[in-house]
């Protein structure tokens, strides 16, 4: 079978790839792992976080934007406590956080109240019970409700709005992974209701001190010319609140999910940002948290059975979607990656199979057609790009919640 070498190359880096034939990744083979830990795992990288938040450091040091930023981890990307203390140790990041308990989980694991920033809508009267404990917690409104519910609570405090433009940015235009766009969503404030959101601030003596915008996720370097054409839109809401002195442009960089895929050009990033906000004395905040850690991590499984039906043949592992939805729910590609080099010497004949999980749901399909050495003798496989969205997304569907999670340094 001819097949694309960029196939079996696109992923490979320094810390993950093959070495004498075998599946390494930050400095450990993956079958030593699987023998430790056994299946199914979530293995994150310590080196590979850092390295990756150093690298959005140094594209924005390399502009006027230099020494005018802030980082915050989104924390629903992955609130694996000893990942968030080797974060708030390092003291790098801040946290986006998006509930109470989210909140709590980052100042048990070491960070400060001042150190989170907390996005939420459709706050219950015991969320906002809950958030008032939190002494130096910045709050960001995305509903009139929002204001109202927070100025009657805290009135004469400071808070930020979220603002929905209209428009949204995402990896290969993915409809299910924008914020912001065409039709109508619930998040933020749009701009025919500012005037009357700016008002409900000022009934409470709310200082609105933060514009706050995210619209999407996932977008690449082909995306920016969107990311341009978002902050232009929500220059409109800056420009039309007197007391801004932050705006939080969001998330949403991405990772490549598989072939013919580059990674985000970091430079051309930070340049958007500072486009719009070199000559502006305000502070920038961010909150990526795909970029951060969904390639710092692995997803370690065991294949169950291999055979045919009709024309596909299936190869079944020890865990479903339910752990890792983002295959199923927003048709993100994790490409299974086997633990013996496809393209060595030794390695069988190339077969093409499905990869499926354990989930009793037609949803439950990890990579269609997969290109994969003959599995046969293989007893274990794993999956990329699992560090993010995944096991902070999971559930006990089926009661087959069950997995594990290891930080490498």
């Amino acid at each position: 079978m001819q097949v694309d070498p960029a196939y079996f190359t696109w992923w490979q880096r320094s810390d993950l790839g093959y070495q004498q034939g075998e599946l390494n990744f930050a400095g450990s083979a993956v079958r030593e792992l699987i023998a430790e830990h056994g299946t199914p795992t979530f293995v994150y990288s310590k080196q590979r976080v850092t390295d990756n938040i150093q690298r959005l450091k140094s594209a924005l040091d390399d502009t006027a934007l230099v020494g005018r930023y802030k980082i915050l981890f989104a924390m629903k990307a992955n609130r694996f406590a000893p990942l968030l203390q080797f974060l708030a140790r390092q003291g790098m990041v801040g946290i986006d956080a998006c509930s109470p308990n989210e909140v709590a989980h980052a100042l048990a694991c070491g960070f400060e109240p001042d150190q989170i920033s907390f996005t939420a809508g459709s706050l219950s009267q015991h969320d906002v019970s809950r958030l008032d404990e939190f002494e130096g917690l910045f709050m960001n409104c995305d509903s009139l409700y929002s204001i109202e519910t927070w100025g009657r609570l805290k009135p004469g405090s400071e808070i930020g709005i979220r603002v929905n433009p209209g428009l949204g940015v995402s990896r290969a235009c993915n409809d299910r992974l924008q914020y912001a766009g065409t039709v109508t969503t619930k998040f933020g404030i749009y701009k025919e209701q500012f005037v009357e959101a700016l008002a409900l601030a000022n009934r409470y003596q709310l200082t609105v001190s933060k514009i706050h915008f995210h619209t999407g996720c996932g977008y690449l370097t082909s995306e920016l010319n969107q990311l341009d054409q978002v902050i232009s839109e929500c220059l409109w809401f800056v420009e039309n609140c007197p007391d801004v002195s932050r705006v939080n442009v969001g998330g949403g960089l991405g990772v490549p999910h598989s072939a013919g895929e580059n990674p985000l050009d970091l430079g051309k990033w930070a340049a958007v940002l500072a486009k719009h906000f070199a000559s502006r004395d305000i502070l920038i905040e961010m909150e990526p948290g795909e970029y951060i850690v969904k390639d710092s991590g692995l997803l370690l499984l065991s294949k169950t059975y291999l055979e045919k039906k009709r024309n596909t043949l299936f190869l079944g592992v020890d865990a479903g979607f339910n752990i890792a939805p983002e295959p199923a729910y927003y048709n993100l590609p994790f490409q299974p990656v086997s633990l013996i080099d496809p393209q060595g010497k030794a390695a069988p004949k190339l077969k093409k199979v499905t990869v499926v999980g354990n989930i009793n749901e037609a949803l439950d399909v990890w990579y269609e057609d997969a290109l994969l050495p003959n599995m046969q003798q293989e007893t274990h496989l794993t999956l990329i790009n699992a560090g993010g969205y995944s096991s902070s997304m999971a559930s006990n569907h089926c009661m087959r919640g069950e997995f594990t999670e290891i930080l490498l340094d």
